[in-house]
């Protein structure tokens, strides 16, 4: 129909070229941009067609599409009827913008308005979405991520396809920002070459660690290189992103674990050999650092950045840090970090200070980081840390330091000084193999060491410190005493949570005067201490806190800090005795938490548990009865760990009755537990043992179908027909350890084939029929393995095959592989590089010509090496100290020295090493015959020996037990 000069209106018909003749509720609508903010969208777009009555002046405004169409020289200037055709809800929106209509603009929405706004020609909806997607992909933190990573990936591709340079250049910045979020989700091995090459190119490129980097551009190589058929050079192009990987920063032990990797062997035998070059010289300048390979050492900070993880490199010292640590000279001022222009005085480990002029270093300060990780790097020297994180980190807030021995306890003040906002700090060490009160000590010896730099009591008393350390781990630090408890109490008007397991030189009074002063105490793990009467008195004293709820009058403890406390380990404290444990019982309300491994609790003390919060429970080598916890399952339906392995009494699962005296009833059902748990509680991880069959197995189905975690002990009748079941209702398995179970090809078969992403296997002492066909399966994902005393027919030919199944494995355990020999050596230390944890026990003659090629395995941090062959060197434990930077923990038998025993190092020459232990044995005549004397001996344990070197001096301990 013609218009005329006078109508103003057009009559726009609106339809999707997609959908037309597709089934709808109705085929057409008609409507007027008159009440356009009262339209009922879901309505409209439920028709076919679309009729809009629209100002045709207002149109030819705000849209060149719409001009050109009505005033230009096309037929449809001059009638009052038009069609379009384009995505009808993208229509309807641009129609409402264009009549001012507020949009609610999402990632859902956004490309379709964006291309609208291009088709239409809307200069203002286009301004109105870059200004929308602009504000959303410059938040900052993990925690305001809010559009999907495929959605990031449609739009840069369409920013690319329609030469939208901002699109590009905002997701390439919003994906650098948030590259640790984007690692996670299951659609980044789909993000594009190029995208992924401009994001590790951006200065805003965020990562946690370069391990963190590598590990997901090596992810997104294998999803992408791997499965798909590419040229040589295709492949060494996209290879080539692996060289932006700082290879000074990466951690030894990922290094030298990527070998064998085939997009990153070359660079990691190089990363390696840096890390060795920059160890030779602890005190090695800032220059030389960045010269090492000509390659950047900088560790990668930005305005973003909250944690820095340097956990795992021993070539990280002071002096390193001094030179990879942003400073004013190198880095861009525009970012938000504030200058700070400083003196830092370095302590080097000659003792000698340094001072650093303010022109030489200038560092950044990033205010977002709030977290440092510096584990495993033996070679920092911390006070000097300390000093550069102040000033680099002013808003650090978690500190941790594991497994580095020599961060004494005067160095945890310097820190409180230092940065008074830190609340956390993690201080872990290995937990002692000697727990005084589960061995039998034939003699033990002391050498102390001059203490430099000690601050007594009286003269921390006399400056107080303004604390706020909330969460202390001081997990297996047998240097820390009572005087060092007593120092720790100043610290302890904000303390709330405190670990001090297997720190077995403290005592249960220096253990209670401490909790005495920490009133704001809610978690405490006191396993394998001496933790006891006095320490259980305290917790249940009555103790008013100001500002402390009411509770209801019934609740007699109700003021105790036992009352309050949500997590309790005491696990492997022989020195709670029934009465006090009936006592801590009694008082605890509020547990999510509790572990009563190895004491004396029985079903009296456990029914006095009147809690209902528990998500882990330990319980393991007790005595309750299944009629306890049934009780307790029945109060606490949060249960997510439940450990209850060799708990005798629990053989009742099987179906027989049992008498309990102190409940109310006298008759109990092995299946009331079962069905308890499968009625209440979802587990995640699970210990069984005694009583589990597969019938109780069956009846806990709905309760072990989210597990991720299980071991099942002594005790335990599974049988093939249970842990096929087991393999079935448990899918998610990620760890599995079996402890004298009855095993076969086709179990280890099915476990291997159900569990895709299992991580953690062990088969120790189960009987049955394994071959090498067990092993013959690809098992990519498996990190730890023990097979202890379950393959005695293993070759090296099958070590091999092993190799080739398993290639990611971190941690081996063999026992009872009788036929290896020297050559298993090579095998090991070619097939598993990475290797971080070795024990071979009864192995044949793996050592009989010494130990050589496992010094290939470069970052072994724990060695056991027990009746492997009369072979190793006398000198091996302080050869093993030098070349392996990482080593904490050895084990050795005087079986296997060739020399008959083993020097031990000093304590400069020991570096990383903690403890070593040392197995005698005794020659012992078979009493089964008589006849043949000398061919009728056997060799059995006698005692073994164990040094353990801390911050204070070497203990030498003898026991009578096989540690």
């Amino acid at each position: 129909m013609a218009s005329t000069s006078k109508d103003n209106f057009v009559v726009l018909e609106l339809k999707d070229p997609l959908v037309i003749g597709a089934e709808t509720t109705q085929k057409e609508i008609f409507i007027s941009t008159s009440d356009i903010c009262t339209w009922n969208l879901p309505l409209i777009l439920s028709h076919e067609s679309i009729k809009v009555k629209a100002e045709r002046s207002r149109l030819i405004q705000h849209s060149t599409y719409f001009s050109g169409l009505l005033v230009g020289s096309f037929s449809e200037s001059c009638l009052d009827h038009v069609s379009v055709y384009w995505n009808l809800e993208t229509t309807v929106n641009v129609l409402k913008f264009i009549y001012g209509c507020p949009l609610d603009l999402s990632f859902n929405n956004f490309l379709p308005l964006l291309e609208g706004a291009l088709f239409f020609g809307l200069d203002d909806l286009l301004l109105e979405c870059k200004t929308w997607f602009c504000r959303t992909t410059s938040t900052k933190g993990l925690s305001s991520v809010q559009i999907p990573l495929d959605s990031i990936i449609e739009i840069w591709n369409f920013g690319l396809d329609h030469a939208i340079d901002f699109l590009a250049e905002l997701c390439t910045g919003y994906f650098a920002r948030n590259f640790m979020w984007a690692v996670s989700c299951s659609s980044f091995s789909y993000v594009p070459f190029n995208l992924l090459c401009s994001c590790i190119e951006h200065p805003h490129l965020t990562v946690d660690s370069e391990k963190h980097l590598c590990e997901a551009l090596l992810g997104w190589l294998t999803s992408n290189v791997g499965s798909m058929e590419f040229s040589s050079n295709t492949e060494d192009d996209y290879g080539s992103i692996l060289e932006k990987v700082q290879l000074n920063l990466l951690p030894l032990w990922f290094a030298s674990g990527k070998r064998r990797n085939h997009y990153f062997s070359k660079l990691a035998d190089e990363s390696t050999s840096d890390i060795f070059s920059l160890m030779k010289d602890p005190s090695m300048s800032s220059c030389c650092v960045l010269r090492v390979s000509g390659r950047n050492s900088r560790i990668r900070l930005t305005e973003y950045t909250e944690k820095v993880d340097l956990s795992g490199c021993p070539q990280i010292t002071s002096a390193f840090l001094l030179s990879a640590l942003p400073c004013s000279n190198n880095m861009d001022l525009t970012l938000t970090g504030t200058l700070n222009r400083s003196s830092v005085k370095l302590q080097c480990f000659d003792g000698a200070r340094h001072l650093i002029s303010q022109s030489l270093f200038q560092l950044l300060a990033f205010e977002a980081v709030c977290e440092v990780d510096v584990s495993k790097c033996p070679n920092i020297h911390f006070e000097a840390a300390i000093e550069l994180f102040c000033k680099s980190f002013p808003s650090l807030k978690i500190l941790k330091a594991s497994y580095c021995s020599h961060f004494k306890l005067e160095t945890l003040f310097h820190l409180v000084r230092e940065c008074p906002l830190v609340n956390e700090v993690d201080l872990t060490t290995d937990v002692s193999p000697i727990i005084p009160t589960q061995v039998s000590i034939v003699s033990a010896t002391v050498e102390e060491y001059q203490e430099l730099g000690g601050v007594s009591y009286k003269i921390l008393k006399d400056k107080p410190l303004l604390s706020s350390i909330t969460k202390l781990v001081l997990k297996g630090r047998s240097d820390i005493d009572d005087m060092d408890l007593q120092k720790l109490s100043l610290l302890s008007s904000s303390l709330s949570y405190l670990n001090i397991k297997g720190c077995t030189s403290v005592t249960d009074m220096g253990i209670s005067k401490l909790i005495c002063k920490s009133m704001k105490l809610h978690s405490l793990v006191v396993s394998d201490t001496y933790f006891g009467r006095n320490s259980t008195l305290v917790l249940c004293s009555d103790s008013p806190l100001d500002g402390f709820p009411a509770m209801p009058c019934e609740l007699n403890f109700s003021t105790s800090l036992a009352f309050r406390l949500q997590k309790l380990h005491i696990g492997g404290c022989k020195n709670v005795d029934v009465r006090s444990l009936l006592q801590l019982m009694s008082c605890t309300y509020s547990l999510k938490s509790l572990c009563l491994r190895e004491t004396v609790v029985d079903d009296h003390a456990l029914n006095n548990f009147s809690g209902s919060s528990l998500e882990k429970l330990d319980i393991s080598e007790t005595m309750v009865s299944g009629a306890s916890l049934t009780q307790l399952v029945r109060r606490n339906p949060g249960l997510k760990l439940f450990k209850v392995r060799s708990c005798r009494k629990l053989s009742l699962w099987e179906g027989r009755l049992e008498v309990v005296e102190a409940l109310p009833y006298h008759g109990f059902s092995g299946e009331e537990l079962s069905f308890e748990l499968s009625r209440r509680c979802t587990l995640e991880g699970a210990e069984f043992g005694w009583g589990l069959s597969p019938f109780s197995l069956k009846n806990l189905g709905p309760a072990i179908r989210s597990l991720r975690t299980i071991t099942v002990g002594l005790g335990g009748t599974l049988g093939e027909y249970g842990l096929e079941l087991l393999l079935t209702v448990c899918p998610l398995l990620e760890a599995v350890v079996l402890h004298f179970q009855v095993i076969s090809d086709n179990i280890v078969k099915r476990i291997v084939e159900s569990l895709k992403h299992i991580k953690v296997l062990g088969l120790c002492y189960c009987l049955g029929g394994l071959s090498s066909l067990s092993f013959q399966l690809s098992m990519p994902n498996l990190r730890k393995l023990r097979l202890e005393r379950v393959t005695p027919w293993m070759t090296n030919d099958d070590l091999v095959t092993l190799t080739r199944s398993c290639t990611s494995l971190i941690e081996l355990s063999l026992s009872g592989c009788t036929h290896l020999n020297s050559d298993s050596q090579q095998i090991i230390s070619y097939g598993w590089p990475g290797l971080i944890s070795i024990h071979l026990e009864d192995c044949g003659e793996v050592t009989s010509e010494g130990v050589s090629s496992l010094f290939d395995c470069k970052a072994i941090e724990d060695l056991s090496l027990r009746h492997t062959g009369r072979g190793i060197q006398r000198n091996f434990i302080v050869d093993a100290a030098s070349r392996w930077p990482m080593l904490r923990k050895i084990a050795l038998d005087l079986c296997d020295a060739n020399e008959g025993g083993f020097d031990s190092p000093s304590y400069a020459g020991r570096f990383s090493l903690n403890t070593v232990r040392i197995a005698k044995c005794k020659q012992q005549r078979c009493s089964l015959d008589f006849q043949c004397f000398e061919n009728c001996r056997k060799s059995v344990h006698k005692e073994t020996i164990i040094l353990e070197w801390n911050s204070k001096g070497l203990k030498t301990i003898i026991v009578k037990e096989r540690v």
